[in-house]
């Protein structure tokens, strides 16, 4: 049997952390936050390139979630480095593309579980979030229920690691 956890953390992956992974980020948080379990469950983002290194999230992915109480104003954008394999138990991507560049570059020792977001919400079916970004203000509304949905199930994963009822 393996020892519970006292605290576990999550890094989301897209391509530049703009739009998804800061999405899923601030929804991840969210939930985190109304579950009462800030202290238990660290969460960030980070892309699989640095051309938006800095950058706040886009715009429409901002609007999106703010509609929805969600704020998304603090989070940067910033690249996955090789430390995020070792201080991050779980290193989730938005599509199979970052799962397998994820997969690729991972060290030998690393001890993340590298995974795809849309597990966690199999009633979807889907196994990509879409990204948003060449389209229309929908695609981020899209994006973010898919999230939602996907980020439920996740949250409900770590309690389950975490030992601790939902």
């Amino acid at each position: 049997m393996t020892a519970k956890k006292d605290q576990i953390s999550v890094l989301f992956v897209c391509t530049g952390n703009i739009c998804r992974s800061p999405t899923a980020e601030g929804i991840f948080r969210q939930l985190v936050e109304d579950a009462g379990l800030t202290h238990k469950v660290r969460v960030d983002s980070a892309g699989m390139i640095a051309f938006h290194t800095g950058e706040s999230p886009d715009p429409r992915s901002q609007e999106a979630a703010q509609n929805r109480g969600i704020d998304l104003s603090d989070i940067r954008a910033r690249q996955i480095n090789n430390r995020d394999y070792h201080e991050f138990d779980n290193l989730i991507a938005l599509d199979r593309s970052h799962l397998d560049q994820m997969l690729d570059q991972a060290p030998e020792n690393s001890a993340a579980q590298i995974r795809l977001l849309m597990e966690f919400a199999p009633n979807l079916d889907l196994e990509d979030v879409p990204d948003p970004y060449y389209g229309g203000s929908d695609g981020f509304e899209k994006v973010l229920d898919m999230i939602m949905s996907a980020s439920r199930g996740l949250l409900l994963k770590l309690r389950e690691e975490l030992d601790i009822p939902s």
